[in-house]
């Protein structure tokens, strides 16, 4: 399992988990996805093309950022974008994992966040964690303290 403790800069803290990276994954790019930004991206500038739907014989200006793109990088090269952790729009040569662009998407309009990637982490994190001590602490403890009664990891004997 995957916990994930989101604090806003206003209001209660959240969590949520998911089931493994993939499930992360799919959530996080249902989410952060929206117009203009992508989350995580990794294909070559033939790819992006084919997705146009513009035939690489047709004018050159149609998307001509991606012709100066292949021509830089070459027509195979494997392109990564992650708008969240590059910018936007950005695309490198140099590889960026996917968990890492979508934790990137997650906490970019946060306070603070906290990924647990075990049950184990997570429970520790409940009472060891200085940031859910003390009342501002309180609603981020007991979110977090939720999900994990509801997966079964914890009793909700107090």
């Amino acid at each position: 399992m995957i916990y994930v403790v989101e604090f806003p800069h206003q209001g209660p803290a959240h969590a949520w988990f998911a089931f493994e990276q993939q499930d992360f994954s799919r959530k996080t790019h249902a989410a952060k996805t929206r117009n203009g930004w992508t989350v995580y991206e990794a294909e070559s500038a033939r790819q992006l093309l084919e997705k146009t739907g513009t035939d690489s014989g047709e004018a050159r200006s149609e998307p001509a950022w991606l012709f100066d793109l292949a021509e830089r990088q070459g027509w195979d090269t494997v392109l990564y974008r992650a708008d969240y952790l590059l910018g936007q729009g950005i695309y490198q040569t140099e590889p960026v994992s996917e968990f890492e662009a979508c934790v990137a998407a997650i906490t970019h309009d946060l306070s603070a966040c906290r990924v647990y990637l075990s049950d184990a982490a997570a429970m520790n994190a409940l009472y060891r964690d200085p940031l859910y001590d003390g009342r501002e602490g309180f609603h981020a403890h007991m979110a977090l303290r939720e999900q994990l009664i509801a997966l079964e990891v914890i009793s909700d004997e107090l």
